[in-house]
């Protein structure tokens, strides 16, 4: 069955909000040019720029994309997006008890994006003791700072690329604090150098849960919860469950009576609930947390 159809210019897609998919903390979030109100979303693709127009419900949607390469475009919507996920199949296995019912009623269509493992590390090296609005401000500062100029047939300037951790060795960390980075400046440098000459990101692709966690915890900066994010948002594995304050406070409260629990237990509880689909039931706990409704 397909959840996704191509189109001439774009795509028409099932169960797909891109509104809740962005504002929901996730990588495109930080340094992606997006107004929902008339539903655009543009970003850099390596040295190309996608815009993309998304009208319709979250039920149906269809999405039109503007680009140099079409062909490219249309593949990374698609992969980046996660379209081939059957949503209705996913949401039948996380709604298990009224609150993900109402948290999956609430952001229908929301999805667990795919992204360079690269941008994914950067960005939630970025997300420590951070909030989304600063996130945004310093990672845009860090693209339009380091990236490389993406150009127009014509050869005008309509954007930046995402720099590379090849890229950042180039500078330094007093350069990373300028961009308002403060003290994970030094933990960029470090992850910079390390990604790029120690650390092949892109061959942990094939890499299972367990390997990948190992492999991103020897980054200097990159804790459990980092990890977790990357391995899901940068490899797609959706064993992976990102505890934050917010994830463990909803948690202990809705499952718990509110007694307080080990980032291991809590692990454990979701794995045994959420089986494979526990990346996803995260997202839409984490988000349905954040926004507090579910008191």
């Amino acid at each position: 069955m397909n959840y996704y159809t191509f189109t001439s210019n774009g795509l028409k897609v099932k169960d797909f909000d891109i509104k809740h998919t962005i504002e929901s903390a996730q990588p495109l979030t930080f340094y992606a040019d997006y107004n929902f109100s008339d539903g655009t979303i543009e970003y850099p693709i390596g040295n190309k720029f996608l815009k993309a127009i998304i009208l319709g419900t979250s039920k149906s949607s269809q999405v039109r994309l503007i680009s140099n390469d079409l062909n490219s475009a249309k593949k990374d919507f698609v992969k980046r997006f996660r379209l081939n996920d059957d949503m209705q199949k996913i949401y039948d296995n996380i709604r298990t008890d009224e609150f993900m019912k109402k948290a999956v009623e609430n952001y229908h269509g929301m999805r667990v994006t795919l992204n360079d493992p690269w941008e994914t590390t950067l960005c939630f090296i970025m997300s420590q003791y951070n909030n989304v609005k600063r996130i945004r401000l310093i990672v845009k500062n860090f693209v339009a700072e380091f990236g490389t100029e993406i150009l127009d047939e014509k050869g005008n300037l309509i954007g930046k690329s995402f720099p590379t951790s090849a890229d950042l060795t180039k500078f330094n960390e007093k350069d990373f604090r300028r961009c308002g980075a403060g003290f994970r400046a030094k933990y960029i440098t470090k992850a910079a150098e390390y990604c790029t000459n120690n650390l092949d990101l892109y061959k942990l692709e094939n890499k299972n849960y367990e390997n990948i966690m190992e492999s991103l915890m020897e980054i200097t900066g990159v804790g459990e919860k980092v990890a977790d994010c990357i391995a899901l948002m940068g490899y797609g594995k959706m064993e992976a469950f990102p505890i934050d304050v917010w994830v463990k406070r909803t948690l202990e409260n809705i499952y718990f009576d509110g007694k307080e629990k080990r980032i291991k237990d809590l692990h454990k509880f979701a794995e045994e609930k959420w089986g494979n689909n526990q990346g996803y039931a995260q997202q839409y706990i984490f988000w349905l947390g954040r926004s507090n409704t579910f008191k």
